[in-house]
């Protein structure tokens, strides 16, 4: 146990220069230095993830909230790498990355409510790997919609301040929410269908309507009119922002909420 906790504790500890980075500098840029610190910052939280993960599958929230940390840092590292305007979503981002991680170092000593002995089958390996892609490109959608609401509290202001300067411009944000959006629609909607198989197998039902399973439809259905409304309608700023963003509580509630409750709540 106390080894664990030392190992988280490293493992936030690690997440922190990154997310200061932003602010220490007037003008940041994707240098050695912000890749070298954003592969610290990702390689800390798999870690701990692998740790939590070693010798038997947990369930409890604070493997979650790793696993959550370390699919959204490292899906932000390719998506950086990848995109032109992705790494100035580093303030928002990495920043609420280390709260999670701190979350998770608060409730690393609450023992989960379940834990499976051995690695999950096949089926349900899957759907757990399309789960936490979901929610990691949920996690992206949603920080910059957040930019997006920044940058249009500044430009109504005229006032630009120094988060605003650091972030990507409306249109960009814009551009990588409805990417982002995209994706995650599709791979949501695939962590539907395993999940419905899972059920199916266990059961002979296709639909548990359990919390988790009403929350990820009603995400699923949020996003997918989001999407439909911004392709036809051209719907951007503040309000899609904010749909994006009740899109995200849902799965936060459908994901780690769920642990939340069974293992603190409940437990």
């Amino acid at each position: 146990m106390a080894n664990n906790i030392v190992l988280s504790l490293t493992a936030l500890l690690a997440l922190v220069p990154a997310s200061l980075l932003p602010y220490r500098r007037a003008a940041a840029r994707p240098d050695l230095l912000f890749w070298s610190l954003l592969a610290v910052a990702v390689a800390g939280p798999a870690a701990a993830s692998l740790v939590q993960f070693s010798g038997s599958w947990q369930t409890g929230l604070a493997g979650a909230l790793w696993i959550s940390t370390t699919a959204s840092a490292a899906l932000f590292a390719l998506l950086a790498a990848l995109s032109r305007d992705a790494w100035r979503l580093a303030p928002l981002l990495l920043p609420y990355l280390c709260l999670l991680a701190a979350l998770a170092v608060i409730w690393g000593r609450v023992p989960p409510q379940g834990e499976m002995a051995a690695a999950p089958g096949a089926w349900l390996a899957v759907h757990i790997v399309v789960s936490v892609a979901t929610y990691a490109l949920s996690t992206l959608a949603a920080v910059a919609s957040c930019a997006v609401l920044v940058q249009e509290r500044a430009l109504k202001r005229k006032q630009p301040g120094p988060l605003s300067r650091s972030l990507p411009a409306i249109v960009d944000a814009e551009r990588l929410e409805l990417r982002l959006l995209m994706v995650a629609e599709l791979v949501l909607g695939a962590g539907i269908v395993t999940g419905m198989a899972l059920q199916y197998l266990a059961s002979g039902e296709l639909l548990a309507f359990d919390h988790k399973t009403v929350l990820s439809l009603l995400a699923f259905a949020i996003i997918g009119a989001l999407l439909v409304l911004q392709l036809r309608s051209g719907l951007r700023g503040r309000r899609a922002a904010r749909l994006v963003l009740a899109a995200y509580l849902l799965l936060t509630l459908a994901y780690p909420g769920v642990k939340l409750v069974t293992d603190v709540l409940i437990g």
